[in-house]
């Protein structure tokens, strides 16, 4: 098969979409498919071919309610012109879906749509984009979910959109079983025996990180070090992604400071954790750093649980990454993460609260209370452990998924796999 996979960003751009597009993509080149990425330009990227994966680039930035500029025609030209015989446009609210919305009738491809959560639909500046919505989703020959209860796949149902399956996320079998020897704890000065707790996710302001440093602070457990990997600093902070356009949309319904991150706030919080003297008695470390993709995968497998009490996803690849690793997670009522809790029984839901915006806030106190709780029973977390992986191993692989995905993209052409 010919499939085309549209994408805000791809590789080297380090986010959750684009692992996910990228896992999927190799492994349907893998499968013996001829698969091209339509994404936008990187001056870091140096080949237009990576792991067997084509990538065709267009400077394009923005969104339908926000406004598109760039490259717009040429993009259009690329995919109605090709002779692709899927296209799946992966993620609402961003040029590589928005501006092919409008056009659907018009490609001849078989057309596929992975919403991924709809993350603006409660904000009104996007109230026309999501009224539309109703019928361009009917024009898709199927539209994938990764979740069986969440606003996307709610809204299709309550809209009469019928062609829907759901297709989980994941996390990939070479990365996590593979023994690496890079040993993080003694690159990081981290002591053997030191309880080791890990967040990866990006310095967004959205992600919980000022909340889950606030957990840290208050569980009364020692001689533990917390980690939060994010994205490059600099690359968070200096460049204005489609995140952070949203973001500036979001702080200004709130009437909120604008922000373009939180790793200053990180890194000042950081150094004023260490620098106290009550680590002197308890012997806790805060780190706040970037990491190599292979230095990500080796903090996962050395730590001892995963904290992630975000205020918004849609369905987080972290997750089954920590299963992926046999780390436990505590996370917040957010996305599908109840979901992926009673899938994998590999983790434990934090008190939350979701406001009238649809962002999940944690309760400091009671979140504290269960780290320090499951800091002292290893049991539950030995448990924890060995159902998320048994279940990840089972059913969240990248390998399976794209599995499903080929199967998906057979049925559609009516040709077998």
């Amino acid at each position: 098969m010919k499939i085309l996979h549209t994408v805000e960003s791809y590789t080297p751009t380090v986010n959750g979409m684009q692992e996910v597009v990228k896992q999927i993509s190799e492994n349907l080149v893998k499968l013996g498919h001829n698969v091209t990425i339509a994404t936008k330009k990187n001056t870091l990227r140096k080949e237009n071919i990576i792991n067997g994966v084509k990538i065709v680039d267009f400077d394009i930035s923005g969104n339908f309610s926000s406004g598109l500029k760039g490259e717009i025609e040429e993009y259009k030209n690329f995919v109605l012109r090709s002779d692709f015989d899927i296209v799946t446009n992966f993620a609402a609210q961003q040029w590589a879906t928005d501006i092919l919305l409008p056009i659907l009738p018009q490609i001849k491809a078989k057309k596929v749509f992975v919403p991924t959560g709809f993350s603006g639909f409660y904000i009104p500046q996007f109230r026309e984009y999501f009224e539309n919505m109703k019928q361009w989703m009917k024009n898709y020959d199927m539209n994938v979910f990764l979740s069986y209860d969440y606003r996307d796949i709610n809204f299709a149902k309550q809209n009469n959109i019928t062609k829907n399956i759901v297709i989980p996320n994941g996390a990939n079998k070479e990365e996590f079983l593979k023994n690496y020897k890079i040993d993080i704890r003694k690159k990081l000065n981290i002591s053997q025996n030191h309880f080791l707790i890990l967040n990866v996710s990006s310095h967004t302001g959205l992600k919980g990180h000022i909340e889950a440093i606030k957990i840290f602070e208050k569980a009364k457990i020692k001689d533990c070090t917390f980690v939060i990997a994010g994205n490059t600093l600099e690359t968070t902070k200096n460049k204005l992604k489609l995140k952070q356009i949203l973001k500036k949309i979001i702080f200004f319904i709130l009437n909120k400071k604008i922000s373009t991150g939180c790793s200053q706030i990180c890194i000042d919080n950081m150094q004023k954790f260490n620098s106290s003297k009550k680590r002197k008695t308890d012997d806790k470390r805060l780190i706040v750093s970037s990491f190599t993709r292979e230095e990500t995968v080796c903090l996962y497998q050395q730590s001892d649980l995963f904290l992630f009490p975000s205020n918004i996803e849609c369905s987080p690849i972290v997750l089954f990454e920590a299963m992926a690793s046999q780390t436990p997670f505590l996370v917040t009522d957010v996305g599908n993460s109840k979901e992926i809790i009673d899938w994998s029984q590999g983790g434990m839901l934090l008190p939350t609260k979701i406001d009238k915006k649809g962002y999940s806030k944690v309760d400091i106190n009671k979140a504290s209370k269960i780290l320090t709780n499951i800091y002292y029973n290893k049991e539950i977390l030995n448990k924890l452990k060995k159902s998320g992986f048994n279940s990840w191993l089972e059913n969240f692989s990248w390998e399976k998924i794209s599995k499903d995905y080929e199967k998906m993209y057979c049925k559609l052409l009516g040709v077998k796999c």
